[in-house]
């Protein structure tokens, strides 16, 4: 949990695809990114849906992306195993229209344990051959501290793993 909440903080700045912006007020944040990635929306979807391919290991609780798994349909779970034979349910996928759009309910990172919780958007659009992803991140709810303070560190974690879906879906 060190680990993560470092690196939220380490990218606060950071965030390679493009930031629409951050909303933040006393009772919560939207974050908001726009990457065009040079696939079909078919391929990006079938990225999109394995994370363990896109998701930065650093921002995991086992260490590795590859013990994440996402079902892709309304009540599936985007779910970590960890080493010791537990587990962790980041969110829960609460809309699925393959290739246009995913929404996952939950918290993710440091607010797992808080009283702040969020609805994850994945909206894909193609156009000639190229996939446009416009991903929101919408979190309301109780953080010690204040919910608007992390919407910064979050929306560079956003952007780290926006990038990480744009590599993994052009093969890079």
């Amino acid at each position: 949990m060190k680990t993560m909440i470092a690196a939220l903080a380490l990218l606060a700045a950071a965030g390679a695809a493009r930031a629409e912006g951050t909303d933040a007020a006393a009772t919560g944040f939207q974050v908001r990114r726009e990457v065009v990635i040079a696939a079909p929306a078919n391929a990006v979807w079938a990225t999109l849906v394995t994370p363990a391919k896109w998701w930065a290991s650093d921002h995991t609780w086992s260490g590795s992306a590859a013990n994440l798994s996402l079902g892709a349909a309304s009540g599936g779970c985007f779910c970590e195993r960890l080493p010791s034979g537990g587990s962790v349910l980041h969110a829960t996928t609460i809309y699925a229209a393959p290739g246009q759009k995913l929404v996952l309910s939950g918290a993710l990172g440091p607010m797992q344990s808080s009283g702040a919780t969020g609805a994850l958007t994945f909206l894909l659009a193609e156009k000639d051959g190229k996939t446009t992803v416009t991903v929101t991140y919408d979190v309301g709810g109780y953080f010690r501290g204040g919910i608007d303070k992390i919407a910064k560190p979050v929306d560079g974690v956003l952007g780290q793993q926006v990038q990480g879906l744009k590599r993994a879906a052009e093969g890079n």
